[in-house]
């Protein structure tokens, strides 16, 4: 990093798909404590987008480019395809540079723990984007659990399900299960994470995968069933070809319950352009919140502002040595030991 402790952390993030451009970007350039300074893509129309977005941006075609630059960068965010990160956080570590890798973190345990143990030996920070833990409904639902309004939770399940028959339009429709392709990979690094940061370590697992249409097998369809060393047990769905969605949550307790319908407003906030800064950023309407009680006497709870730029606030504090890292990369790596685990048996 710069000399002085103000000064902004020089950043540069690899892919301009939707997890560069949607995601990662905007957080980084509203963020005072960050300069996006590079963004890597070789697609002509997304550098065009790349470069009308962020002028001060400098926009090289591939990595081996980017790092010709590393000593006037801090930070590399990695928002590419999962068979690309142990190289490219490889080669940015022996660099000298902090890393950011998207969920899927890597593509198998053996990668995950050689990347933490490289970190460690070359000094650099290395951390995770799970940002579904500042989804505005996972926020709300871990207060009512540690407040103790549900009472002892029994039961926890999950749900990513959307209507897409025609794929997602990215890596995610091409990329196998040993590159990290298929929608456990994807989605279940989110759902597990979440199920683990509520109600602890695993203690039993058991999973169903399905492939509806994918000529390479990966899986288009999941179910999930963890019993935590809690005791609660969690049932997690991911299915992108759902022409009826689920509950988002729906969580039994031995004193009330909580239900939730439809998804965190953040992604699409952010790919419709609005601004982190903007005051109706992360606020859910009253007419998606969750209800808590018992069937006759449930009420709507205030939904928790989502809050993805938390994760870049809590990052730039571990890089000046002010606070730990946003996510523990050794709680991904376990995320994928119990989807390696599934894998075997599903």
């Amino acid at each position: 990093m710069g000399s002085g402790a103000a000064e902004p952390i020089r950043t540069a993030v690899v892919g301009f798909g939707v997890s560069g451009k949607v995601f990662h970007a905007p957080l980084i350039a509203a963020h005072p404590g960050y300069s996006l300074d590079v963004i890597v893509t070789a697609d002509p129309a997304r550098a065009a987008e790349a470069a009308r977005l962020y002028p001060h941006a400098r926009i090289v075609p591939t990595p081996e480019e980017l790092f010709t630059l590393a000593g006037s960068l801090d930070l590399i965010v990695l928002g590419t395809p999962p068979q690309t990160h142990y190289d490219l956080a490889a080669t940015a570590m022996d660099r000298g540079l902090h890393l950011v890798v998207d969920k899927p973190f890597v593509t198998s345990p053996a990668q995950g723990e050689a990347l933490i143990s490289r970190a460690a030996a070359a000094g650099v920070q290395l951390t995770v984007f799970q940002n579904r833990r500042w989804d505005a409904d996972f926020l709300t639902l871990r207060e009512l659990v540690r407040g103790g309004a549900l009472g002892d939770v029994r039961s926890f399940e999950s749900r990513f399900e959307w209507w897409r028959p025609d794929g997602f339009g990215n890596w995610r429709d091409t990329a196998a299960a040993s590159d990290g392709g298929g929608i456990l990979n994807d989605l279940g690094a989110h759902l597990v994470d979440q199920a683990v940061q509520l109600f602890g370590p695993v203690a039993e697992s058991y999973g169903e995968t399905a492939n509806h249409g994918r000529p390479d097998g990966a899986d288009t369809e999941a179910f999930v069933s963890l019993l935590h060393e809690s005791g609660v047990r969690s049932r997690l769905w991911m299915n992108g070809m759902a022409a009826r969605v689920g509950p988002r949550f729906h969580v039994l307790g031995s004193r009330a319950g909580y239900t939730k319908w439809g998804l965190d407003s953040q992604e699409p906030a952010l790919a419709g352009g609005m601004l982190p800064s903007d005051p109706a950023y992360g606020v859910e309407p009253e007419d998606s919140w969750g209800v808590l009680g018992v069937d006759g006497t449930s009420e709507a709870v205030p939904a928790r502002p989502g809050a993805y730029p938390e994760f870049y606030t809590r990052l730039a504090a571990a890089l000046r040595g002010d606070g730990p890292l946003p996510v523990d990369p050794e709680e991904s790596l376990e995320v994928l030991k119990v989807i390696e685990n599934l894998r075997a048996f599903a």
